[in-house]
């Protein structure tokens, strides 16, 4: 006799819940894509959103941010978080103080 196993279900949620929650999620989505084109021109830049960032920077990944500034690539962006000893899944919001305090450092020598 095999045993069943039982499903965690997340909780119903509205109609009205779900569509607000994929409003949220895009408009997230509008304003980093904004950010990283503006830290690709040069009108952002990367220390000073690692240093306060905004809400909707919170859930990036630090490697993907990296990614939008101008000369890095994935070769470039992969040191600069080795050297500061950050995994490159890492997000900007879960960052501790002494990463980013290194990771900023970076970028000033």
């Amino acid at each position: 006799m095999a045993a069943t196993k039982t499903q965690a279900k997340a909780p119903a949620r509205s109609r009205d819940q779900r569509m607000e929650a994929l409003k949220r999620a895009n408009d997230i989505r509008v304003k980093r894509a904004q950010l990283k084109k503006d830290l690709k021109v040069g009108r952002a830049r990367i220390d000073k959103i690692l240093n306060n960032p905004p809400e909707y920077v919170a859930t990036a990944k630090v490697f993907d941010m990296l990614m939008a500034v101008p000369k890095f690539g994935r070769v470039k962006a992969a040191r600069f978080l080795n050297q500061a000893r950050i995994s490159q899944s890492k997000t900007v919001g879960g960052l501790s103080d002494r990463q980013r305090t290194e990771l900023i450092g970076l970028f000033h020598r």
